[in-house]
């Protein structure tokens, strides 16, 4: 072989084995939730999410509602090709043997008209009963009807979306200046629902809620999403697990082969490094221009 089509095979070679090393799965779990992506919104968080899934590996993937923002992408069409590839990558996992289960969420309530359907391997369920490696019946739900404002006043939720997607771009300029000033990353609308009276006291109610119903319903514990806030714990002897969102919490829900449940938090990781990415890149300082020397006259 010619020494040179031998060196052009190892490198096609090596970018192979980078590619493969790229999406060698670094955790190994039994179950993963997701919840919250907003496909379709500027907040989505889709390389940091593209991540997670490349570089792990689960027997069933619950996608647990609002996975495609559908609110925003009827007031203004945004859709970039990470976004694409998200869902080509959920759609690849599928056709590679995990069990992908889609739960609608209230953002994306149109595919709700399609429950008891399948979609290129992705089964679409309005609820349902998960299992754990050690015997415990979970309800997977995203939990939008347990929010008395979705509910009650529906204007008053789409008044609130905009609220929240104002919120999340003043948090990006915020800490776009102080990236600037390598100062870390910091979550406005994080410190605003732990401090604010009235949104402790709505995820409070929403978390007693959602136990409660899943009391009636003879379970051990449920799985939820849509209020962007990852959380396990017991309450009144039920099992209450949020897996968060991927818009700032950038967290998961995982069952190892055990039967552990762990919320997997990748924002102190991944968000500096997306704030970094997204600042303007540094103009190169123009070359000092050398002092005209006067003609002799």
């Amino acid at each position: 072989m010619h020494p040179e089509h031998a060196r052009m095979l190892t490198d096609t070679q090596a970018a192979a084995m980078a590619a493969a090393a790229e999406d060698e799965p670094s955790l190994r779990v039994r179950t993963v939730w997701i919840s919250d992506l907003h496909l379709g919104t500027p907040g989505c968080q889709a390389q940091a999410l593209l991540e997670f899934l490349r570089t792990t590996e689960c027997q069933t993937l619950y996608l647990v509602g609002d996975i495609i923002d559908g609110w925003q992408l009827r007031r203004s069409w945004y859709w970039p090709q990470a976004h694409n590839d998200v869902v080509q990558k959920l759609l690849r996992k599928a056709r590679k043997g995990t069990r992908v289960i889609f739960v609608p969420g209230n953002h994306d309530e149109f595919a709700r008209k399609y429950v008891a359907h399948n979609f290129g391997g992705v089964d679409v369920m309005d609820e349902c009963i998960h299992v754990t490696a050690d015997g415990q019946r979970l309800w997977v739900t995203h939990g939008d009807m347990f929010d008395g404002v979705i509910q009650c006043a529906k204007w008053l939720a789409y008044v609130g979306d905009a609220a929240y997607e104002f919120t999340l771009k003043v948090n990006h300029w915020f800490n776009s200046a102080r990236a600037r000033l390598g100062l870390p990353y910091w979550s406005l609308s994080k410190y605003l629902k732990l401090k604010v009276k009235r949104a402790v006291s709505f995820i409070s109610d929403f978390e007693q809620a959602v136990a409660r119903e899943a009391r009636k319903r003879g379970v051990q514990g449920v799985v939820c999403g849509h209020i962007h806030h990852a959380e396990i714990r017991r309450i009144d002897g039920v099992l209450y697990c949020n897996d968060g969102d991927w818009v700032e919490s950038l967290t998961a829900l995982v069952e190892h082969h055990d039967g552990r449940l762990e919320i997997i938090d990748r924002s102190a990781e991944l968000m500096p490094r997306l704030v970094q990415a997204a600042l303007p890149a540094a103009r190169p300082a123009e070359p000092a221009l050398a002092p005209v020397k006067p003609s002799a006259g």
